[in-house]
This record gives structure tokens, sequence and C-alpha cells, in this order.
């Protein structure tokens, strides 16, 4: 499961800290760090979904200062929790349903107390299941209230349908093509960027740069897809991540979704 978290901050991947490039007030440490104090905690079996996300953003706080992992902590949450009730290795989508239809209250309210001390960019108000305030309701129905203008909670609702249907897919595809999955996981990441505005960029800057951002990826995608040797593409992918970082955008959901993809791609395959 570390190898998820490490895969993820390994891949160049345009506006996301990556051990190619830091930004917006993050170095690649500060992951590793993040994904070495979590691990332990997402793997405890004593521990719901709930109480392992905030334990973890808990424990992530206290090591590096900031919240580097608040989405792939709630997208891998349910997903280890699922895995450690089959008998054998054969995961199937049908024990992530399960978990996610048996989360109680108690773990929305320790979800909610995790994303407030994460306290992610643009937060802000909603009218109905505000974060802000304790919930009345169970996890997977405060994420159907959300589940509209955030990609993260969709997956709660949809049995990660996204993760599945694109990558996984994506994932395999390129690994294949490339035998790399290091660059398989930068065509995931920039096909989540392509096909959805992005959640964390949504949030902080509003729906109109966050289609921009997307609009932006589409040729940059397909540029990448066309290359026979993924490793030529460095530099044209840094001038992308140049330029993100610049105006201060990170394009954070779309890394969170590649992570949880690389996890199930571990899981799966």
């Amino acid at each position: 499961m570390r190898d998820s978290f490490l895969r993820e901050i390994n891949a160049l991947k345009p506006g996301n800290v990556s051990r190619y490039a830091d930004g917006h007030r993050m170095q690649y440490a500060d992951f590793v760090v993040s994904a070495n104090v979590s691990v332990p905690i997402l793997c405890d079996p004593a521990r719901g979904v709930g109480e392992r996300i905030l334990h973890s953003v808990e424990a992530t706080g206290n090591k590096v200062g900031c919240n580097t992992n608040l989405g792939m902590l709630l997208l891998f949450s349910p997903i280890i929790k699922s895995y450690e009730s089959i008998t054998n290795s054969d995961f199937q989508r049908s024990n992530l349903k399960y978990t996610l239809e048996h989360m109680t209250k108690t773990d929305a309210e320790q979800v909610y107390a995790g994303i407030r001390l994460a306290n992610p960019g643009g937060l802000g108000n909603v009218e109905q299941h505000d974060v802000n305030f304790n919930p009345d309701i169970s996890l997977l129905e405060a994420m159907d209230a959300a589940a509209e203008r955030d990609l993260i909670a969709r997956q709660y609702v949809s049995v990660y349908e996204d993760v599945y249907k694109v990558g996984l897919n994506c994932l395999s595809e390129f690994d294949k093509r490339w035998n790399s999955v290091e660059w398989a996981t930068v065509a995931c990441y920039l096909t989540f960027m392509a096909r959805y505005p992005d959640s964390h960029v949504r949030r902080k800057f509003g729906d109109e740069i966050a289609r921009r951002v997307q609009d932006r990826t589409v040729p940059v995608l397909e540029q990448f897809k066309n290359n026979k040797n993924p490793a030529k593409a460095m530099s044209a992918l840094l001038e992308y991540d140049r330029e993100l970082k610049d105006s201060d955008i990170n394009p954070g959901t779309s890394a969170d979704m590649t992570a949880a993809s690389l996890l199930l791609y571990g899981l799966v395959t």
C-alpha cells in the first residue's frame, strides 16, 4: 500500500508535487513522510473507515505541518478496509460496496473532523451537511450530498466507478504499452485532468478556471500519449508544470484519483 503513495509522488504530474518538482509550499519529502506515518494507521484492522482517516490526518499534520494527503486518505481507507474482509486474494468491487454501505454516523463525524483539521484550500461553506458542523447522517449519505461538486465524494456513491473505469483502464493500457508503471501513472493523472474539472481547483478558483485547466490539459494529454518513448515528453511536462504552478494551480484531486487507481491496480492485477 505504501507503494501506491510513492508511485504517485514519484511520477511527473504537472501542477502537483513530485520527485521532479516541489510546489505549493510543499516538498517531495513531505509526501514520503506522510506515507510513512499514514500506512500503519490505514492498515490497522481494529479501526473503522472514519477513524483511519482522522488519525492519519492527525499523524500527517504532526509530522509535516500541512495537508499533503487528505484526498488519498479519503479514497484509500474504504479500499483497505474492504480488502481486509476477503478470505482469499481475489478482491472484488462487491467487497468495496459492502464497506461503503455499512459506514456509520461515527465514521461521518470522524471524517468531518479530519477534513476540518486538514483544512483543504477552498473548503468554504455549503447549505446542507457542511463539514464545519457535526453531521447527523452516515458517511455515505454525506458523500452523496457532495457528489455533484466533488469527484472524491462521487467515488463513495458510485463504488469508485471513475477509478475502475478510467484509472484502472488507463494504468493497464499504458503500463502494457510502455512497460512502466511510472509513466502510466502520468498518463492516468493527465487523463483525470482532461476528463473532469479538478475538484480542488474548482473549490479554490471556481468553475471557469477549473474548466480552463481541463481544456488546456486535453492537448497535453494527447501529445503525451502519442510518444513511443514517454521520457521524451519530460521537458514539455515540466513546462506545463511551471505554467500551472506559476498560477498556483494544483490539480490535487486528479492526483488523489491517480493514487487510488494505483492502489486498486496493485490489488486486482
